[in-house]
Protein backbone atom coordinates (compact mmCIF):
# COMPACT_ATOMS: atom_id res chain seq x y z
CA UNK A 1 0.00 0.00 0.00
CA UNK A 2 1.39 3.42 -0.95
CA UNK A 3 2.18 6.01 1.72
CA UNK A 4 -0.58 8.52 2.55
CA UNK A 5 1.44 11.37 1.08
CA UNK A 6 1.47 9.70 -2.35
CA UNK A 7 -2.32 9.15 -2.55
CA UNK A 8 -4.53 11.27 -4.73
CA UNK A 9 -6.89 13.81 -3.08
CA UNK A 10 -9.85 11.50 -3.62
CA UNK A 11 -8.01 8.56 -2.07
CA UNK A 12 -6.94 10.70 0.87
CA UNK A 13 -10.55 11.62 1.57
CA UNK A 14 -11.65 7.99 1.47
CA UNK A 15 -8.82 6.89 3.76
CA UNK A 16 -9.37 9.72 6.25
CA UNK A 17 -13.05 8.89 6.52
CA UNK A 18 -12.12 5.40 7.76
CA UNK A 19 -9.35 6.42 10.18
CA UNK A 20 -9.64 7.54 13.79
CA UNK A 21 -9.88 11.30 14.19
CA UNK A 22 -6.53 11.70 15.99
CA UNK A 23 -4.70 9.77 13.23
CA UNK A 24 -6.49 11.69 10.50
CA UNK A 25 -5.65 15.04 12.08
CA UNK A 26 -1.97 14.02 12.37
CA UNK A 27 -1.54 12.78 8.80
CA UNK A 28 -4.06 14.99 6.95
CA UNK A 29 -3.84 18.39 8.68
CA UNK A 30 -4.52 20.42 5.56
CA UNK A 31 -7.81 18.69 4.94
CA UNK A 32 -9.11 19.28 8.51
CA UNK A 33 -7.78 22.81 8.73
CA UNK A 34 -9.87 23.66 5.70
CA UNK A 35 -12.97 22.08 7.20
CA UNK A 36 -12.50 23.99 10.46
CA UNK A 37 -12.04 27.26 8.61
CA UNK A 38 -15.22 26.58 6.68
CA UNK A 39 -17.16 25.91 9.90
CA UNK A 40 -15.98 29.23 11.34
CA UNK A 41 -16.52 31.21 8.17
CA UNK A 42 -18.49 34.44 8.19
CA UNK A 43 -21.32 32.80 6.29
CA UNK A 44 -21.60 30.11 8.92
CA UNK A 45 -21.71 32.63 11.74
CA UNK A 46 -24.40 34.62 9.94
CA UNK A 47 -26.43 31.44 9.51
CA UNK A 48 -26.31 30.82 13.28
CA UNK A 49 -27.19 34.43 14.18
CA UNK A 50 -31.00 33.93 14.21
CA UNK A 51 -30.67 31.09 16.72
CA UNK A 52 -28.48 33.24 18.96
CA UNK A 53 -31.10 35.99 18.83
CA UNK A 54 -33.82 33.50 19.77
CA UNK A 55 -31.84 32.41 22.82
CA UNK A 56 -31.24 36.01 23.89
CA UNK A 57 -34.95 36.80 23.48
CA UNK A 58 -35.76 34.33 26.25
CA UNK A 59 -33.89 36.51 28.76
CA UNK A 60 -36.07 39.56 28.12
CA UNK A 61 -39.01 40.47 30.34
CA UNK A 62 -42.41 41.39 28.98
CA UNK A 63 -44.33 39.61 26.25
CA UNK A 64 -44.03 42.48 23.77
CA UNK A 65 -40.26 42.70 24.11
CA UNK A 66 -39.88 38.95 23.69
CA UNK A 67 -42.08 38.96 20.59
CA UNK A 68 -40.14 41.88 19.13
CA UNK A 69 -36.84 40.06 19.70
CA UNK A 70 -38.24 36.85 18.17
CA UNK A 71 -39.45 38.87 15.18
CA UNK A 72 -35.93 40.26 14.66
CA UNK A 73 -34.48 36.74 14.86
CA UNK A 74 -37.09 35.45 12.41
CA UNK A 75 -36.36 38.30 10.00
CA UNK A 76 -32.65 37.47 10.08
CA UNK A 77 -33.36 33.77 9.52
CA UNK A 78 -35.78 34.53 6.70
CA UNK A 79 -33.30 36.81 4.92
CA UNK A 80 -30.45 34.31 5.23
CA UNK A 81 -32.54 31.33 4.11
CA UNK A 82 -33.96 33.19 1.12
CA UNK A 83 -30.98 35.23 -0.08
CA UNK A 84 -27.90 33.29 1.03
CA UNK A 85 -28.74 29.65 1.69
CA UNK A 86 -31.37 29.49 -1.09
CA UNK A 87 -33.50 27.24 1.13
CA UNK A 88 -37.18 27.89 0.37
CA UNK A 89 -38.53 25.55 3.06
CA UNK A 90 -36.45 27.14 5.82
CA UNK A 91 -37.43 30.58 4.50
CA UNK A 92 -41.10 29.57 4.73
CA UNK A 93 -40.85 28.59 8.42
CA UNK A 94 -38.81 31.67 9.33
CA UNK A 95 -41.31 33.82 7.44
CA UNK A 96 -44.23 32.20 9.22
CA UNK A 97 -42.61 32.84 12.60
CA UNK A 98 -42.00 36.46 11.60
CA UNK A 99 -45.59 36.95 10.43
CA UNK A 100 -47.11 35.48 13.61
CA UNK A 101 -45.04 37.70 15.90
CA UNK A 102 -45.71 40.83 13.83
CA UNK A 103 -49.44 40.04 13.96
CA UNK A 104 -49.35 39.66 17.75
CA UNK A 105 -47.38 42.89 18.13
CA UNK A 106 -49.83 44.74 15.86
CA UNK A 107 -52.78 43.43 17.88
CA UNK A 108 -51.11 44.56 21.12
CA UNK A 109 -50.41 48.00 19.66
CA UNK A 110 -54.02 48.32 18.51
CA UNK A 111 -55.31 47.44 21.98
CA UNK A 112 -52.91 49.91 23.60
CA UNK A 113 -54.15 52.70 21.34
CA UNK A 114 -57.76 51.94 22.20
CA UNK A 115 -57.17 52.07 25.97
CA UNK A 116 -58.56 55.18 27.64
CA UNK A 117 -57.76 56.64 31.06
CA UNK A 118 -59.07 59.44 33.26
CA UNK A 119 -56.54 62.05 34.46
CA UNK A 120 -56.27 60.29 37.84
CA UNK A 121 -55.67 56.95 36.13
CA UNK A 122 -53.04 58.45 33.83
CA UNK A 123 -51.15 59.76 36.85
CA UNK A 124 -51.36 56.36 38.56
CA UNK A 125 -50.13 54.46 35.50
CA UNK A 126 -47.28 56.93 34.90
CA UNK A 127 -46.13 56.69 38.53
CA UNK A 128 -46.55 52.98 39.24
CA UNK A 129 -46.79 51.13 35.91
CA UNK A 130 -44.52 52.99 33.48
CA UNK A 131 -43.31 49.80 31.75
CA UNK A 132 -46.72 48.16 31.37
CA UNK A 133 -48.64 48.44 28.11
CA UNK A 134 -51.73 50.63 28.11
CA UNK A 135 -54.12 47.73 27.47
CA UNK A 136 -52.69 45.67 30.33
CA UNK A 137 -52.75 48.69 32.64
CA UNK A 138 -56.39 49.33 31.72
CA UNK A 139 -57.24 45.71 32.49
CA UNK A 140 -55.53 45.94 35.89
CA UNK A 141 -57.38 49.13 36.82
CA UNK A 142 -60.66 47.43 35.90
CA UNK A 143 -60.06 44.95 38.74
CA UNK A 144 -60.71 47.78 41.19
CA UNK A 145 -62.88 50.89 41.42
CA UNK A 146 -62.68 54.57 42.32
CA UNK A 147 -64.19 55.95 45.52
CA UNK A 148 -64.40 59.25 47.34
CA UNK A 149 -63.69 59.26 51.07
CA UNK A 150 -64.21 61.61 53.97
CA UNK A 151 -62.21 62.54 57.04
CA UNK A 152 -62.11 59.66 59.51
CA UNK A 153 -62.61 56.85 56.99
CA UNK A 154 -60.36 53.92 57.92
CA UNK A 155 -58.50 52.22 55.07
CA UNK A 156 -56.44 49.71 57.05
CA UNK A 157 -56.41 48.64 60.69
CA UNK A 158 -53.28 47.66 62.55
CA UNK A 159 -52.90 43.90 63.18
CA UNK A 160 -55.84 43.09 60.87
CA UNK A 161 -55.57 41.57 57.35
CA UNK A 162 -55.42 44.15 54.57
CA UNK A 163 -58.57 43.76 52.51
CA UNK A 164 -57.74 46.18 49.68
CA UNK A 165 -54.89 47.79 47.81
CA UNK A 166 -55.31 51.57 47.67
CA UNK A 167 -53.89 54.28 45.45
CA UNK A 168 -54.43 57.76 46.87
CA UNK A 169 -55.09 60.14 43.97
CA UNK A 170 -56.07 63.17 46.05
CA UNK A 171 -56.10 64.00 49.75
CA UNK A 172 -54.04 62.85 52.71
CA UNK A 173 -54.18 60.09 55.31
CA UNK A 174 -52.62 59.64 58.73
CA UNK A 175 -50.54 56.54 59.50
CA UNK A 176 -50.90 55.41 63.12
CA UNK A 177 -49.01 52.75 65.04
CA UNK A 178 -50.23 51.88 68.56
CA UNK A 179 -52.29 55.06 68.53
CA UNK A 180 -49.41 57.39 67.61
CA UNK A 181 -49.01 59.07 64.25
CA UNK A 182 -45.86 57.84 62.53
CA UNK A 183 -46.37 59.11 59.03
CA UNK A 184 -48.59 60.67 56.38
CA UNK A 185 -49.80 59.33 53.06
CA UNK A 186 -50.22 61.90 50.30
CA UNK A 187 -51.50 61.97 46.74
CA UNK A 188 -49.64 59.42 44.64
CA UNK A 189 -49.00 57.00 47.51
CA UNK A 190 -49.99 53.34 47.69
CA UNK A 191 -51.59 51.98 50.84
CA UNK A 192 -51.51 48.31 51.79
CA UNK A 193 -48.97 47.27 49.15
CA UNK A 194 -46.64 45.58 51.65
CA UNK A 195 -49.12 42.95 52.86
CA UNK A 196 -52.07 42.91 50.45
CA UNK A 197 -50.65 40.09 48.33
CA UNK A 198 -49.32 38.01 51.21
CA UNK A 199 -52.44 38.23 53.34
CA UNK A 200 -50.44 39.31 56.40
CA UNK A 201 -51.76 41.74 58.97
CA UNK A 202 -51.40 45.47 58.52
CA UNK A 203 -48.46 47.02 60.32
CA UNK A 204 -50.31 50.31 60.88
CA UNK A 205 -53.71 51.96 60.81
CA UNK A 206 -54.38 54.39 57.97
CA UNK A 207 -57.15 56.99 58.38
CA UNK A 208 -58.16 59.68 55.90
CA UNK A 209 -57.33 63.15 57.14
CA UNK A 210 -59.92 64.88 54.95
CA UNK A 211 -61.82 64.50 51.67
CA UNK A 212 -59.96 62.11 49.38
CA UNK A 213 -60.21 60.34 46.05
CA UNK A 214 -58.69 56.88 45.73
CA UNK A 215 -58.62 53.67 43.68
CA UNK A 216 -58.95 50.39 45.52
CA UNK A 217 -58.84 46.73 44.50
CA UNK A 218 -60.10 43.90 46.73
CA UNK A 219 -57.33 41.54 47.82
CA UNK A 220 -59.42 38.47 46.98
CA UNK A 221 -59.73 39.73 43.40
CA UNK A 222 -56.20 41.03 43.02
CA UNK A 223 -54.33 37.92 44.16
CA UNK A 224 -55.77 35.42 41.63
CA UNK A 225 -55.63 38.05 38.89
CA UNK A 226 -51.92 38.67 39.40
CA UNK A 227 -51.26 34.93 39.73
CA UNK A 228 -52.71 34.50 36.22
CA UNK A 229 -50.94 37.52 34.67
CA UNK A 230 -47.20 37.37 35.31
CA UNK A 231 -46.37 40.46 33.26
CA UNK A 232 -48.83 42.61 35.22
CA UNK A 233 -47.64 41.17 38.53
CA UNK A 234 -44.02 41.95 37.68
CA UNK A 235 -44.90 45.53 36.70
CA UNK A 236 -46.99 46.05 39.83
CA UNK A 237 -44.25 44.68 42.09
CA UNK A 238 -41.87 47.18 40.51
CA UNK A 239 -44.44 49.87 41.32
CA UNK A 240 -44.56 48.61 44.91
CA UNK A 241 -40.77 48.94 45.13
CA UNK A 242 -40.91 52.51 43.79
CA UNK A 243 -43.66 53.40 46.26
CA UNK A 244 -41.69 51.93 49.17
CA UNK A 245 -38.57 53.88 48.21
CA UNK A 246 -40.62 57.06 48.06
CA UNK A 247 -42.06 56.39 51.52
CA UNK A 248 -38.60 55.71 52.95
CA UNK A 249 -37.25 58.97 51.52
CA UNK A 250 -40.22 60.86 52.97
CA UNK A 251 -39.72 59.17 56.35
CA UNK A 252 -36.02 60.04 56.35
CA UNK A 253 -36.85 63.68 55.60
CA UNK A 254 -39.37 63.74 58.44
CA UNK A 255 -36.84 62.27 60.87
CA UNK A 256 -34.16 64.71 59.74
CA UNK A 257 -36.49 67.68 60.12
CA UNK A 258 -37.51 66.49 63.60
CA UNK A 259 -33.85 66.19 64.56
CA UNK A 260 -33.11 69.71 63.37
CA UNK A 261 -36.10 71.25 65.19
CA UNK A 262 -35.18 73.29 68.30
CA UNK A 263 -36.06 71.82 71.72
Amino acid sequence: MSRPGNCSALANLAIAAKLPTAYALRHYPDMYDGALANELSVDRLIAELPFLLLVLAMFWSGASRIRAAVAVAAAAGFAHSLLVAKAPLAAFWWGLLLAVNLLLLARRLHRDRRARFTPDEEAMVAALLPNLGAARARHLLDQGFWLSGERGDVLTREEEPVGHLYYLAAGEARVLSHGRQVGTCRAGDLIGEVTVLSGEQASATVILDGPARFWCAPANVLRPYLAAHDEVRHALEQGFALALKSKLRASNRTIAEAGEAPD
